[in-house]
């Protein structure tokens, strides 16, 4: 039989009725005829509320601690799919991250998968049974459970479907798919039927949540088909598909398919560029759009999303530069993506006219073949958004 791997995010499982429905989707994969493995996330806002308890416990928690306290979130939600599943006549187990054989290297909060040994998943296919999985968690090489950053059950399912050799992976949600702005923010943008994975992973990686990055890169790797779904939708739904060797080509002569904002984003500027990088690197800091200078300067945007303890590592960067560095936050990262977007001359001043409308002061600007971005300030993200859409994406 075909391995099926499915992986439903926190809104899918918000609730004890919701669970119920992704167990009914759950059982009629596998009555069709799939071996099913399923990949859950923490329910609804746990996650959230998890990390809210550990900052009232202190404003620095160590990371290691919080991969102790967040991975649970997870376990609870596989627990009960796989209870609901058994109680409508279908053999489950669940699994943790590391019973699932994921391993990961020695970053906690933000760890990247090295290897997937899916040996006792494989043993349970075998049997017959519903294999439901904790996402979002693995173990590092020294036996220390790790998490994969936000959006990380996303990479849990694609490492699993590229290790099982999966038919495809369902990424099911309370949205159907990726669109080209997000719906909060631009009114009625459009569906996007089909995308090429680079595209994919240049909107995940500049702030698009309904993929993970690293997810998608694992895709990329393995030749994974993606598609996107809403839970709620029937079965017969289609959703986004997402291959390999499958990239639509935009109908607009500037190739733009998307528009993409990232909010909660710090801006960091330093003299001497070669001294920054290094203390970054040092202290694991991210940095987005890095651009190093003639003159030996730097500046790049720092993503916090994956990083809970930014106040300690910019400290200890300022520490090892002195007064070199400068970080400006509360500034946003928007971006338009999409295929051979600097082969036009025309790109980069509708680029900039759009962000003059939309009144965004620009901090730092990149230009790419697959995506434009600007650092703003994050009060002007909502609106550049909409006007890059409206200059870029065919209506």
């Amino acid at each position: 039989m075909s391995v099926l791997v499915q992986k439903y995010g926190g809104s899918s499982v918000a609730d004890i009725e919701k669970i119920g429905l992704v167990a009914d989707k759950v059982v009629a994969a596998k009555r069709r005829g799939h071996d099913v493995v399923v990949v859950v996330s923490a329910m609804g806002k746990a996650t959230d509320q998890l990390l809210a308890l550990a900052k009232q416990v202190s404003d620095d928690p160590p990371r290691r601690e919080l991969d102790m306290l967040l991975s649970t979130g997870e376990r609870v939600t596989m627990a009960l799919v796989s209870i609901a599943i058994a109680a409508r006549g279908c053999e489950a187990i669940s699994f943790t991250g590391s019973q699932s054989g994921i391993l990961t290297n020695d970053r906690h909060f933000d760890a990247r998968i090295i290897e997937v040994r899916p040996h006792r998943i494989e043993d349970e296919l075998a049997r017959g049974k519903v294999v439901i999985v904790a996402g979002y968690q693995g173990m590092s090489y020294k036996r220390e459970i790790t998490t994969l950053g936000r959006g990380g059950s996303d990479t849990t399912a694609v490492a699993l479907a590229a290790a099982l050799g999966a038919e495809r992976c369902e990424i099911y949600s309370d949205v159907d798919g990726v669109y080209s702005a997000d719906p909060r923010a631009v009114p009625d943008p459009l569906h996007l039927g089909v995308l090429g994975l680079g595209v994919l992973a240049e909107m995940a990686e500049a702030g698009a949540k309904v993929l993970n990055a690293q997810a998608v890169e694992w895709a990329r790797l393995a030749k994974i088909t993606l598609v996107a779904r809403k839970t709620a939708d029937p079965e017969d739904s289609h959703g986004n598909v997402a291959r390999q060797t499958i990239s639509r080509e935009s109908t607009d002569s500037l190739g733009v398919r998307a528009v993409v904002g990232l909010d909660n984003v710090v801006f960091a500027s330093a003299s001497d560029g070669a001294r920054f990088v290094r203390a970054c690197a040092s202290v694991d800091l991210p940095l987005l759009d890095l651009s190093l200078g003639g003159s030996g300067g730097a500046t790049a945007a720092i993503p916090l999303l994956n990083v809970p303890d930014f106040e300690s590592k910019r400290r200890a960067v300022e520490a090892e530069l002195g007064g070199v560095v400068r970080f400006d936050g509360h500034k946003a990262l928007v971006s338009v993506v999409g295929d051979g977007l600097t082969t036009s001359t025309r790109a980069i001043p509708v680029f900039l006219d759009a962000l003059a409308s939309a009144k965004a002061s620009c901090a730092s600007m990149s230009a790419g073949p697959l995506r434009i971005g600007a650092v703003i300030d994050a009060v002007s993200l909502v609106a550049a958004q909409r006007t890059l859409h409206d200059a870029f994406v065919p209506r």
